[in-house]
């Protein structure tokens, strides 16, 4: 936590100290409106995933304008946006030790909580705290769809451990979650096609498997910002947790678009200032590591055409500008985050700006909520 606020509202953005993540909310406002317009007419439902902004407001936003709920990944995560007064959250993730357990059971009686499994052990688990506490639990059965992270394989491994989902005391087998995650940064359309059209299948193969024991799935819910249409495109999927097109990082923005996708904007910018031009061809601005993830590769230059960030450490950045430009003590340089998720975990909140002032200032609550 800072001994100061980097802004305040009313504030020139011009005047906002730095390095400080700041939201652009037109930008932000059209994002909100081209995903539910994506959705529009179909079946298929949005539970976006707040593990990209952490932040309760974008969070209430979301489902003000139409989704069901929201996505968390950890369980500390989803107790942040109860507080707040969100009311149906899934925690994408396999929730494992008594603590762990003993803390979702405590939210279960506060709001409508959904988990993951994929072992019968994690069946057993729930279902004897939910019993013992009196809470009831929906329960997601997690499929490989082609990520190679956690999830049972498709079809009859997935019907077994949904049944003893079904027949466990306390919980509600609730579907299947069929996230794709290695798909997302696929740089072609035909890639990311191909990669979802497997997952789908995986997805149709395990609720044949699950019918067929007489069990109905009602939701089949996966996807993220670079697939989502795909899965919506499938009628497999019937709920979609896309979660960075709030932002649009620098590394989705990579991806090539296919015809039919929506063009989210960048919204989401490191705001940084130069602090030495002692070198020819180059400046040091005051945002390194510590203010950027570069975990998919080094932050954007917002609007400067030419400039490249090429190196981070802690506290610094280098940044190389065309042979003709010239740049002063104190600039601001805008950067595009190269990925938002744990860009924004590195914050205490999101400095929110329209036509160059400061017009709100939202905490992020959830950061690191790592448990």
């Amino acid at each position: 936590m800072t001994p100061w606020k980097a802004a305040k509202i009313s504030d020139l953005t011009r005047d906002i100290d730095t390095p400080s993540l700041v939201l652009d909310l037109d930008a932000f406002e059209r994002n909100l409106a081209k995903m539910q317009m994506s959705l529009s007419g179909s079946n298929v439902r949005l539970r976006p995933h707040a593990k990209s902004h952490k932040c309760p407001e974008i969070a209430l936003r979301q489902i003000e304008m139409g989704a069901v709920g929201i996505c968390c990944q950890k369980v500390s995560e989803a107790a942040c946006f109860v507080d707040q007064g969100i009311q149906d959250i899934l925690v994408t993730n396999q929730v494992v030790g008594t603590c762990k357990i003993e803390h979702l059971m405590g939210l279960a009686k506060r709001a409508r909580m959904g988990v993951l499994v994929d072992h019968a052990e994690q069946v057993s688990a729930l279902s004897a705290a939910a019993t013992a506490h009196g809470a009831t639990l929906d329960v997601y059965v997690e499929v490989d769809v082609g990520a190679g992270r956690c999830g049972v394989p498709p079809g009859n491994a997935a019907a077994i451990l949904a049944h003893a989902v079904h027949n466990a005391t306390g919980l509600n087998f609730a579907g299947l979650q069929c996230y794709h995650g290695s798909a997302q940064h696929l740089r072609t359309p035909s890639e990311r096609q191909e990669a979802i059209r497997y997952a789908t299948e995986c997805a149709l193969q395990s609720r044949r498997s699950i019918e067929a024991l007489g069990i109905t799935v009602p939701v089949i819910t996966g996807a993220g910002t670079g697939s989502f249409m795909h899965e919506l495109d499938s009628k497999v999927f019937t709920e979609i947790q896309a979660g960075s097109y709030v932002f649009m990082d620098r590394d989705y923005a990579n991806n090539e678009r296919g015809p039919n996708d929506p063009e989210f904007e960048h919204a989401l910018f490191i705001l940084t200032s130069v602090m030495s031009i002692n070198q020819k061809g180059k400046v040091v601005v005051d945002a390194g590591l510590k203010a950027s993830s570069v975990d998919s590769g080094m932050p954007g230059v917002w609007q400067r055409p030419g400039y490249l960030y090429i190196k981070a450490s802690d506290e610094h950045g280098v940044v190389t500008l065309p042979e003709t430009e010239t740049i002063n003590l104190a600039d601001q340089i805008w950067l595009i985050p190269g990925h938002c998720d744990p860009t924004v975990n590195l914050y205490d909140e999101i400095i929110c700006v329209r036509n160059g002032k400061v017009e709100e200032i939202w905490p992020i609550s959830a950061r690191g909520a790592v448990l």
